[in-house]
């Protein structure tokens, strides 16, 4: 019989824990499951992964084994170890051991068969298919991919790609649902986060951002550009507008059944005195403005 390397199989150390095991097992079971993996081989592969986890999940079946697997090698036969009861192998230089009353042959898996009962798993013959299970993820978005919606190429944890679908108006913490896509066929929940936007900051579907205008504009009342996610509008100021001062712009927030909407603060900012002539029409304002105090 040629010896079967389960650590080997599972990818783990001959002292890995039985966590690690469980660990490696869950991770080669979803990639090799026939029903997600239909390359050829992968059959064969899950059938091993799932002999070698029988073996390796079980204290005493791993006792065992290990007790065994002193004295194998890879390429040779099977030898019995001290106080094996029956069986018989061959070495390269020929029998050894008792009499095998039983006509015990096949491979190692077998060997497990007979000793502790059941078969080696696998498809069709009574052997472990893993449980579905629903998985999370984190998905960065832009402001402007929940504002317009949209699909957005994915790779998952596992190495796949995929298209996912973004819906209009989605806001942070929300999840799209993808079907089958979690761990042994279940589904995945990838839950919404915003990229930093450099104009927006959001609350819940408004959006929020600082308008910057002249002191003129400020104290004689103006037309300005705003920003928005679906485009520049106009805003018109009233005369004698304050920094500070918010203004709202209905709908204009992220969509949905109750739109978002835009809140506009205005920061007034002055010119630089870069100049003599500026630094003199300032000194002209200072003594126009003589009684105004803007901490008052």
């Amino acid at each position: 019989m040629e010896y079967k390397d389960f650590y080997k199989a599972l990818g783990v150390a001959r002292t890995a824990t039985p966590a690690e095991i469980k660990k490696a097992y869950r991770k080669l079971a979803a990639e090799f499951h026939p029903d997600k993996n239909k390359a050829k081989g992968a059959e064969d592969r899950f059938k091993e992964v799932n002999e070698a986890n029988e073996v390796l999940s079980d204290p005493e079946k791993r006792k065992a084994y290990d007790e065994l697997g002193a004295d194998w090698r890879a390429g040779q036969q099977f030898r019995p170890p001290p106080g094996w009861g029956g069986g018989r192998a061959r070495s390269g230089r020929g029998a050894t051991g008792g009499g095998n009353p039983g006509g015990f042959s096949g491979d190692f898996s077998d060997l497990f068969s007979s000793m502790f009962g059941g078969g080696a798993g696998g498809m069709g013959g009574g052997g472990f298919a893993p449980e579905a299970e629903d998985s999370r993820d984190v998905l960065t978005i832009s402001l402007d991919e929940s504002f317009n919606g949209g699909s957005r190429r994915v790779q998952l944890t596992s190495g796949k790609t995929l298209d996912v679908k973004i819906p209009k108006g989605i806001t942070e913490g929300q999840t799209i649902r993808l079907t089958g896509q979690g761990r042994f066929g279940g589904d995945l929940l990838l839950e919404m986060r915003f990229a930093a936007h450099p104009r927006f900051e959001l609350k819940g579907r408004d959006l929020s951002c600082v308008v910057s205008v002249a002191p003129w504009q400020s104290a004689l009342g103006a037309t300005v550009s705003v920003p928005t996610l679906g485009g520049e509008v106009e805003l018109k100021l009233p005369a004698g507008i304050q920094g500070g001062k918010k203004m709202r712009l209905k709908g204009r927030g992220l969509p949905g059944a109750t739109p978002g909407d835009q809140i506009i603060e205005i920061r007034v900012v002055t010119p630089p005195a870069a100049s003599d002539e500026d630094k003199a029409f300032y000194a002209q304002m200072a003594e126009r403005f003589a009684d105004f105090d803007p901490r008052a």
